[in-house]
């Protein structure tokens, strides 16, 4: 469906508010109050994005992002009315694609809709504006190259994988090292730190690698 946006919560008044701002955008919107509905719903009508409330009788928001992520890479934001909450999510790596917060204003919902959606959008073109060769340990962005270390690489293939998306730094060494040593966040941190300037290198000096307080980092690509 063109431009479709489901919105899967269980708060009725809610969910006709955020429709109604919908209808005054490019998107369509359609409801579902109940987490049992919604797979069978996503199969059949392949919306363009998820508005996914984590709370909802029957399957609630986690278990249906894990399941919708099994058969689609549908971009999809996750609504929790815990502000702590969110740490947690991000530790679950379920794929989401942004969180937001209740209470919110339904104009940033829009905005936030907007946004991800113009990363799923370019990530054709920005995968080939920006190519990893594993074998050789390179990275290339607009036909300039740069050697990494084996750590730099793993630590870039999960970020360059999912633009846009918020990766802890639990997440990132788990990729970073295959016998799941210890590490600190110090490390991390420097070998972001080297990485950073190895991107820069190669693409007029952008800060491609953006850390996001408080939960981890992303890669950037205009």
């Amino acid at each position: 469906m063109s431009n479709s946006i489901l919105i899967v919560e269980d708060e009725i008044k809610l969910a006709n508010l955020l429709t109604d701002y919908f209808k005054l955008t490019e998107y369509e919107p359609y409801q579902i109050h109940h987490g049992d509905e919604v797979i069978a719903w996503v199969k059949a009508h392949q919306p363009t994005v998820i508005l996914l409330d984590i709370m909802l009788p029957g399957k609630d928001g986690i278990e249906l992002c894990k399941e919708i992520r099994q058969f689609s890479n549908v971009p999809i934001l996750m609504v929790t009315a815990k502000v702590d909450e969110i740490d947690r999510l991000l530790g679950l790596e379920l794929g989401a694609d942004d969180y937001i917060c209740k209470p919110f204003s339904p104009r940033e919902v829009v905005a936030r809709v907007k946004a991800v959606l113009r990363r799923a959008q370019s990530t054709d073109i920005i995968n080939l504006a920006l190519t990893l060769d594993e074998d050789r340990l390179l990275v290339s962005f607009n036909a300039l190259q740069v050697s990494l270390t084996s750590v730099e690489f793993q630590l870039l293939k999960p970020l360059a994988g999912k633009p846009g998306r918020i990766f802890t730094r639990e997440q990132l060494m788990q990729n970073m090292y295959s016998d799941y040593r210890i590490v600190n966040n110090r490390t991390i941190d420097s070998h972001i730190k080297k990485l950073r300037k190895k991107l820069a290198d190669i693409s007029q000096g952008e800060d491609l690698i953006q850390s996001v307080y408080g939960a981890g980092y992303r890669l950037i690509l205009q």
